[in-house]
């Protein structure tokens, strides 16, 4: 992106009414990033240039951080990308669900929930809705909106954000049976599926494990 900008951090103090619909604790704030600005999740307010950008930086943390740990463990085959959800508990169903979702529907990488994170889930409040970024220190991070998950389907909204983890970019025109499409169908759609197309680009994004991410990052 041209000109960076500061993610804003998430409201701490949240409304008694807001907090007894969603049942949520107080938000936790995202980390403040001096990297790319976040593209935006079911909207296309930000121009596709930064969108582009922010994407790209986002997959390269996740993928760097990945190939870190792989480097470390030559032996390992399989790709497995580590998500930490300790600060969106609001929404631990919806990010496992996600996960099981992608788990489900590829075969050349994996998400699995541990320590020693490639990236983290946040929640709270903000204008933008939910987005992926970095958090300018090589690290990425999913920031989940409260306003934008009571609006549109959650469990869409997370798994569509946890594909940009995987390598995918926004897809706004298409329909909603295109996960990567977000809001574009309107709040009605509730599909949190990924479509064949979207499924064999992860797979083959993959397929030869993090090198090939790697490239297809510095592309």
């Amino acid at each position: 992106m041209r000109h960076p900008r500061t993610v804003m951090s998430a409201v701490l103090g949240l409304g008694l009414s807001l907090a007894a619909a969603l049942g949520t604790a107080p938000a936790i704030a995202a980390p403040e990033a001096a990297a790319p600005a976040p593209h935006q999740a079911y909207t296309a307010d930000s121009a596709s240039h930064e969108s582009a950008a922010a994407n790209k930086a986002f997959f390269e943390a996740v993928v760097k951080s990945v190939a870190e740990k792989r480097a470390a463990n030559p032996g390992l085959k399989a790709v497995t990308i580590v998500y930490n959800a300790a600060n969106a508990p609001s929404f631990r169903t919806q990010i496992a669900n996600s996960a099981s979702i992608w788990n489900s529907s590829v075969s050349n990488v994996r998400l699995q929930e541990g320590s020693n994170a490639d990236f983290t889930y946040y929640e709270g409040n903000d204008s933008r809705g939910s987005y992926a970024s970095t958090d300018g220190h090589g690290r990425g991070y999913v920031f989940l909106d409260y306003a934008q998950n009571r609006q549109y389907n959650s469990t869409r909204v997370t798994a569509h954000e946890t594909g940009h983890v995987l390598g995918l970019p926004d897809h706004y025109s298409g329909p909603c049976s295109e996960l990567m499409s977000g809001g574009g169908p309107g709040t009605s759609c509730t599909n949190p599926y990924p479509n064949a197309s979207e499924r064999n680009q992860v797979n083959y994004l993959w397929q030869y494990g993090f090198a090939a991410a790697l490239t297809h990052a510095g592309s």
